[in-house]
Order: C-alpha cells, then sequence, then structure tokens
C-alpha cells in the first residue's frame, strides 16, 4: 500500500501548477463553484479508492477502488458536465490550455488528501475516509449534484464568487 501511495504522490507531485495557483483566473459563477466540487469529490474518491482498495473498513469487504469506478461509470453523464463547465470557466477566464488546467486540478486535489494519508497510518486513513465511499452507493444524479452542490469550509472554492 505504501508503494502505491508514494507512486501516486510522485506522479502527482511532477504535474505542473494551475494557471488558478499563477492567479490567470477570475471570479466563480455558482454553476463553477459547483463544478470545482464535483471535481474534489472524484479527486478524493480516486484517492480513498486507490489506497483502500484491498482493505476492510467499518463492516465492507468491497473493494474501493472497483466501488470508486462503480461512481465514475455511474455519474459519467454529471462528470463530463462539470468537466465542460471548469473547462468553459478556463477558456472565459483566458487560460491558454483549459484541459492542462483541469487535469491539474484534479491532481491537486488528491496531492491534497494524499497529504492526508501520508500523516495518517493507513488504516486509520482508510477507516476515517472509507465512509465517503459507501455514501456513493446507489447515488441518484439529483444526489449527486446536491453532494457537489454543498459547500464545506473546509474545502472552499479556489477563487471568490462572481459579485
Amino acid at each position: 500500500m505504501k508503494k502505491i501511495l508514494m507512486t501516486a504522490m510522485v506522479c502527482l507531485a511532477a504535474m505542473p501548477t494551475t494557471a488558478m495557483a499563477k492567479g490567470k483566473t477570475g471570479c466563480f459563477t455558482p454553476a463553477d463553484i459547483e463544478a470545482e466540487q464535483a471535481i474534489r469529490i472524484r479527486s478524493e474518491l480516486m484517492v480513498i479508492g486507490l489506497n483502500c482498495q484491498a482493505s476492510r473498513y467499518r463492516g465492507t469487504s468491497e473493494n474501493l477502488y472497483a466501488a470508486y469506478r462503480q461512481f465514475t461509470a455511474d455519474h459519467g453523464p454529471e462528470l463530463a458536465a462539470y468537466e465542460k463547465q471548469m473547462l468553459d470557466y478556463y477558456r472565459r477566464s483566458g487560460v491558454k490550455n483549459p484541459e492542462a488546467s483541469l487535469n491539474t486540478l484534479g491532481t491537486e486535489f488528491g496531492n491534497k488528501i494524499s497529504l492526508d494519508v501520508a500523516k495518517m497510518r493507513p488504516d486509520m486513513f482508510c477507516y476515517q475516509y472509507s465512509p465517503r465511499m459507501q455514501k456513493t452507493k446507489g447515488m441518484s444524479a439529483e444526489q449527486f449534484r446536491q453532494w457537489a452542490h454543498t459547500s464545506y469550509a473546509s474545502h472552499p472554492p479556489t477563487h471568490p464568487p462572481c459579485q
């Protein structure tokens, strides 16, 4: 498991910084905020799935990476729409390579949760974070949109809302 974590962190750390980090973008519309939150959710679920795939936590023997893959398959249309929203945001903001910025956004979110993995014992990380994966089981498109629409003080948007 540590080998997977270290490989993921090296790959994620090698990614370039986003245009956002360079201050080249503006404010977020409510749709932009929701789309960014959905990208954050997907990134976090991926890291949870990769790090907890062969573990049993909270009464489940399910492979959590398989659960992540099922979530992305079940919510492909919503995720594609959120990606399109973020690409539109980057284009409106004058970013030269919107796709690279979108990819890096997901990487940055993955890096953030990977740091939590690195600070905790793997079993404790999986015990604490696996409920997020369980939350996705049977989640409808509307429930996913509601989750993405929910703001969390611990995960603020990367840009201020437009006034």
